[in-house]
């Protein structure tokens, strides 16, 4: 970030003594020559978000860490907790310039992807939302980066029929961006392929959402961004392996062109889905990300998404919930996410669970018509997006739990937090 003059900045330090008697039990202690946040043990990542929660609720916008407790990673909550929607805050990193210039690596990316999710609806089409990745991505990239996005009624001709169908009701149309990532020979294989939700506004269709339900739901394209945010800092990072993207874009709108329940959608690949809950579009959306991901032949498929309040019931709002059929990748995803500071937790999938949203008119229904789609919901939507999956790959499916917060909490400010961005680009850098 740039530098600031001295006399505006507070120094933060970190320290493990504890604080002078009149503090009591404070945390964060102020002196002359600024902040210092007292390390208590335990988990003390937790502990430095948390005080950098607090620096910033106290009106503090301009800070230097400093001292030799610093490291990559407790740099990297601080700002995270020092992040708000609203500019005009400012942190000075320390440590040695690899330090450093990861920092700036992962803040660049994380502004991008802040930014993108806090955007106002009416700002963010769906088209608009594919180009505005693409174009990021293209400028990070040069000319390894390739892409086309398909929108409107050109979906049908492809046959994307969930995108299609979930974004006509509204007047902007739906898109699908294909991005190719590609610094090797022209036919080399793709290593990975990622898959986002790109739901740029969900009024929930004519299942409709309570009001404070909705009010949040700019940030239903959480999954969309995450995901195009991770393969730039892979990019950033010097990524050498062949990686495609694609994002299902639409908005879930009410009008007389709105897909409807009872209806039956028809897949690229076979699958028919009846439509017992306009709410559970993101599912519907994802099935045609994953068809053109398995067409990639790709042997690791990520996809990531807002998708379920049962994952947020589940793990709260400080993890993401990971699904896959593999145990193996779970056991990854953990790791990765371990060594850069965020969490995950694994909730069940077995083949069962492709059943669990039984229709009589149609092989599945996208959900299951009681309210939030019943016990099991988050593995129940995973279940479903399996029918989507080549069998031959292996498959994480991210239920974004922790990707947004309606209103400041101990740990974030409101509006996007980036939770998963960093596990994500971990994992294809492999």
């Amino acid at each position: 970030m740039s530098e600031l003059k001295v006399t505006e900045v507070m120094s933060v330090a970190l320290t493990k003594d504890t604080p002078a008697a009149h503090w009591g039990k404070a945390d964060v202690t102020f002196a002359a020559e600024g902040a210092l946040v007292h390390l208590s043990g335990g988990d003390e990542l937790r502990q430095i978000q948390m005080a950098a929660r607090k620096l910033r609720n106290q009106g503090i916008s301009n800070v230097a860490l400093s001292g030799s407790l610093w490291d990559l990673n407790s740099q990297w909550v601080f700002a995270q907790g020092f992040a708000t929607a609203k500019p005009g805050y400012k942190i000075q990193w320390c440590g040695d310039a690899e330090v450093q210039a990861e920092l700036q690596r992962r803040i660049e990316v994380a502004t991008f992807a802040r930014q993108l999710i806090n955007e106002t609806p009416e700002n963010l089409s769906p088209v608009k939302l594919a180009q505005q990745a693409a174009k990021w991505l293209a400028d990070i990239g040069g000319a390894k980066v390739s892409y086309r996005i398909i929108e409107g009624e050109a979906l049908l001709a492809e046959q994307w029929i969930g995108i299609h169908a979930v974004g006509r009701g509204s007047e902007r149309p739906p898109a699908m961006l294909e991005l190719d990532f590609n610094p090797l020979a022209a036919d080399a294989p793709v290593s990975v392929a990622l898959v986002g939700k790109g739901i740029t506004f969900d009024s929930g269709g004519y299942s409709i959402k309570a009001s404070e339900g909705m009010l949040g739901m700019k940030c239903d394209m959480g999954g969309a961004a995450t995901v195009t945010a991770a393969l730039g800092l892979a990019i950033k990072s010097g990524l050498n392996k062949r990686v495609k993207l694609f994002l299902c874009c639409a908005e879930n709108l009410i009008s007389g062109r709105a897909y409807k329940l009872g209806d039956i959608l028809t897949y690229k690949n076979g699958v028919t889905v009846e439509v017992v809950n306009t709410d559970a579009e993101g599912r519907l959306v994802l099935a045609d990300g994953l068809q053109a991901a398995s067409a990639t032949g790709a042997p690791f498929i990520i996809d990531a998404a807002t998708l379920t309040g049962a994952a947020v019931m589940a793990v709260g709002s400080n993890y993401n919930a990971i699904f896959s059929p593999q145990v193996d990748v779970l056991q990854l995803a953990q790791q990765k996410a371990s060594t850069v500071a965020e969490r995950v937790w694994p909730l069940p999938l077995d083949p069962w669970h492709k059943e669990m949203c039984p229709s009589s008119y149609a092989d599945t229904a996208n959900s299951r018509p009681v309210k939030g789609g019943g016990a099991g919901g988050a593995s129940n939507a995973a279940g479903f997006l399996w029918r989507f999956v080549s069998p031959e790959a292996k498959w994480l499916h991210v239920d974004l739990a922790a990707a947004f917060e309606d209103s400041a909490s101990a740990l974030w400010g409101a509006g996007a937090t980036t939770h998963g961005v960093l596990t994500i680009s971990e994992l294809i850098k492999g």
